[in-house]
């Protein structure tokens, strides 16, 4: 197994946590775009991030953790579901070719925001927005939970070659402060002696011991991650549907046929005339001959 979550808890405290380790799931993200090095590192963080965030949803849907500015990294975003099912994907200006080596995350993004949007099957959607204006995305991630949450979080975020990791200590709502008062900025300064390499190759057991062998460490069972794009040539239907019969009509005159390329795989879905008449008027019996 190399990609999962594992949750863990510190006893008689409030203090929750969780470790990610990615390998397979970014080697299926980055293999399909030809991201710089710079771009390849803040993907791998800010999917490590989204498993570690959606790894507490309690419901059908997904958690949509998306940076978007002006400066040369314009997008990057990352989407979850309840599954631990993850895609991911970034939008370069054009131009910059591979000029973000040692490139601030301010440099990059320029004037940017932060939006983590959880997104349910079922119910509304809510979405909690914050300016781009700390120094790392974990630091940045900390911020939005002061701002959207108020509950005390860290996170430790790292990419490697192919591959990332997390952590994250949160304090659980509801808690009552003498039971520890010491705990959250002990276990924070425990957790900042964490070096890149031991996030990214020591097993979970030997990572904790090495952080918090004086304290009681419970852990939680292992969850699978693993990349999956949801995107269909039905999904991709009801997008083409929406642009209406006449422009679909003069895109086909222009072009000969449709093609459309899923952002996130690089799946390709191709529509010529006689898939678009057939896709409009199969769905206008469907719905009662509304797009005819």
């Amino acid at each position: 197994m190399t990609d999962f979550i594992r949750r863990f808890h510190f006893s008689d405290s409030p203090v929750r946590g969780e470790v990610v380790k990615l390998a397979d799931t970014l080697t299926a993200i980055l293999e399909r775009h030809a991201y710089p090095a710079r771009v390849q590192e803040l993907l791998g963080e800010a999917v490590a991030a989204a498993v570690l965030l959606a790894s507490t949803l309690k419901f059908e849907g997904s958690l949509i953790l998306q940076v978007r500015g002006d400066g040369p990294l314009e997008t990057l975003m990352v989407e979850c579901n309840n599954h631990l099912e993850v895609r991911a994907v970034a939008q370069v200006a054009e131009g910059w070719g591979d000029q973000f080596a040692d490139m601030s995350l301010s440099t990059l993004f320029g004037n940017g925001q932060l939006t983590i949007t959880i997104d349910p099957e079922k119910g509304e959607r809510y979405q909690g927005i914050v300016p781009l204006g700390e120094s790392s995305l974990a630091a940045c991630l900390e911020y939005y939970f002061v701002q959207s949450e108020q509950l005390p979080t860290r996170l430790w975020l790292v990419a490697g070659d192919d591959t990332a990791a997390g952590m994250l200590l949160q304090v659980l709502p509801g808690h009552d402060d003498s039971e520890d008062e010491d705990i959250w900025p002990r276990l924070q300064q425990l957790t900042d002696t964490v070096k890149a390499d031991e996030l990214l190759d020591l097993p979970v057991n030997e990572l904790l011991y090495r952080l918090y062998h004086d304290e009681q460490v419970e852990l939680h069972e292992v969850n699978d991650v693993c990349f999956r794009c949801n995107c269909s040539r039905e999904r991709t239907e009801s997008v083409l549907i929406s642009l209406g019969e006449a422009e679909l009509n003069d895109i086909l005159a222009e072009q000969g046929s449709i093609d459309i390329t899923c952002q996130f795989c690089n799946q390709e879905y191709r529509f010529d005339s006689i898939d678009v008449a057939q896709m409009l008027h199969g769905r206008s019996d469907e719905f009662g001959g509304v797009l005819h």
